[in-house]
């Protein structure tokens, strides 16, 4: 599963086991509460639910986008 974090002061791409969008909410407010500054939200998301970062690139398609509000899935056309 492929996910990408899109937030205010920085975009990561992780990777990890697959996973429901339910699931994936839980995990997501899970770290949001661990975390202090959202910068570190990806490390922490990754040390926390056994997912990787690798590098960024607006060409990879994801699974789903984790916004500041949201949990979506993108369309690609």
């Amino acid at each position: 599963m492929i996910i990408e974090i899109d937030g205010y002061f920085n975009q990561a791409i992780l990777t990890g086991r697959k996973c429901s969008k339910q699931h994936l909410k839980q995990m997501y407010l899970q770290t949001k509460e661990l975390t202090l500054d959202t910068r570190n939200l990806p490390t922490i998301f990754c040390e926390f639910h056994k997912f990787e970062q690798v590098p960024y690139s607006k060409d990879i398609k994801v699974d789903y986008v984790i916004d500041t509000d949201r949990i979506y899935s993108p369309s690609y056309i």
